[in-house]
């Protein structure tokens, strides 16, 4: 079943000038790109998107990364693309990240 689902290049991906390689990962394993849009996160859009861990200790750290430099957001569509996005990213804990994924 084909679906939706949002994936953030953060500032770290976007100053390092990888978006364009990190956008064709997605598209050459089949998903398409349905919208995407630049933004800089102030501080109410990252407690939206963190909600769950605001509470916890690495959040301070979490929101100022999130918030120090543009961030590209993107709706991409495909069949199972959540786990397909997981993937190609790889764990949250990029020093379990699997080598050739874009976290590792």
């Amino acid at each position: 079943m084909v679906k939706q689902t949002l994936v953030l290049i953060k500032p770290d991906g976007v100053q390092r000038s990888i978006s364009g390689e990190i956008i064709t990962r997605f598209e050459n394993a089949g998903m398409k790109i349905i919208g995407m849009k630049m933004v800089w996160v102030d501080k109410k859009l990252s407690k939206e998107h963190y909600s769950e861990h605001i509470k916890k200790p690495f959040f301070k750290g979490l929101d100022e990364f999130i918030r120090s430099g543009p961030v590209i957001a993107m709706a991409i569509e495909g069949v199972d693309v959540v786990k397909n996005v997981r993937r190609i990213v790889g764990s949250t804990a990029p020093g379990d990240a699997l080598p050739g994924t874009i976290r590792g």
